[in-house]
């Protein structure tokens, strides 16, 4: 019987410059069990070195490399799989495509942080576009001998004034950012009505339980509690009024086995680095010479101290430049 496997990943929770950027996949699989990484073998591996034949799906941390080559390897995943999902019949063309996405950030916060105009106007960015189509014409013919469908991925985007307001709200980070994951699994449960769902989330911190509030941000399920230990917490949900329901896992380093959880860590991480480039191309034009940031802490208190002079000309909040958490 067919079921869908989503999962959900983060990019970017600890620096203090740039956005948070949470990835979702949902994969129609033809019964339980089946591992998409075998099922594609023929154009997917998890090994950053395999990259010249294959697109890599494992964590973003493996997949990236600030280098040439580990630009162009995250960005044919993301954009290979970005054209490979149900309905697309090419790779996004501008960021505009997928970002934002349906689940934010609005309009109006993205005028708050102005160098969001500044995404790159065309994709790819860093590969050649014929060469990155002929990888999503391999991934279309191999997900269609496989029985497997991309039914959904995206990418919510969470600006740092977006961040701070939530920091504000609930004086707490994880409940903050808790607060950003809830609506995506909202709406994978509710894109997930015609089948069983297995749902993996990635769990980031010491955190274990979350029944509750599992409940509350799904909404219409009741949730059953089948195991909370030392990194993994997995729940049995149950849909108000009958039909499908699923299971929800949040599990510690949830890439290495789940392919949908590696497959959206690498949308999330791409996504920032599409950010971080509007970012620095945006600053770098109120300030000549200006060395471009990752967004980390070191770098990013570097580049704050470096970057007076552009910060005075765009005169905006610091609240929505620098993230407080």
């Amino acid at each position: 019987m067919a079921i869908l496997a989503a999962g959900v990943d983060e990019a970017g929770l600890g620096p203090i410059l740039g956005p948070l950027c949470l990835g979702w996949v949902v994969l129609r699989l033809p019964e339980r069990g089946v591992d998409p990484w075998a099922a594609l073998e023929s154009v997917v591996g998890s090994e950053p070195t395999h990259d010249k034949e294959r697109l890599v799906v494992a964590d973003s941390k493996r997949v990236f490399s600030r280098n040439p080559r580990g630009r162009k390897r995250l960005e044919a995943t993301a954009l290979a799989f970005l054209g490979a999902r149900r309905g697309a019949e090419r790779i996004p063309a501008r960021p505009a495509e997928f970002l934002p996405s349906v689940l934010g950030p609005s309009a109006e916060c993205l005028a708050a942080h102005p160098w969001y105009t500044s995404l790159p106007g065309a994709l790819p960015l860093w590969s050649e576009a014929g060469w990155v189509e002929l990888r999503a014409e391999r991934l279309r013919r191999a997900l269609a001998t496989a029985q497997i469908e991309i039914v959904d991925l995206g990418v919510r985007l969470v600006p740092a004034g977006e961040l701070n307001r939530a920091f504000d709200a609930t004086g707490n980070k994880s409940t903050a950012v808790w607060g950003q994951v809830g609506p995506i699994l909202r709406y994978l449960w509710r894109r997930s009505t015609d089948h069983e769902l297995d749902l993996v989330v990635d769990r980031q911190g010491g955190r274990a339980h979350y029944g509750p509030d599992l409940a509350r941000a799904l909404g219409d399920a009741t949730v059953h509690l089948i195991e909370e230990s030392d990194g993994r917490s997995a729940y049995r949900l149950e849909r108000h009024g009958g039909g499908h329901g699923g299971e929800a896992v949040f599990v510690e380093k949830a890439d290495r086995d789940s392919f949908a959880v590696a497959l959206a860590s690498c949308l999330a991480k791409y996504a920032r680095e599409l950010s971080m480039e509007a970012f620095n191309g945006w600053f770098a034009e109120r300030q000549v010479g200006l060395k471009p940031t990752a967004g980390y802490a070191t770098d990013g208190r570097r580049w704050l101290a470096d970057a007076e002079q552009a910060l005075a000309a765009a005169d905006l909040e610091r609240d929505l430049i620098v993230r407080r958490r």
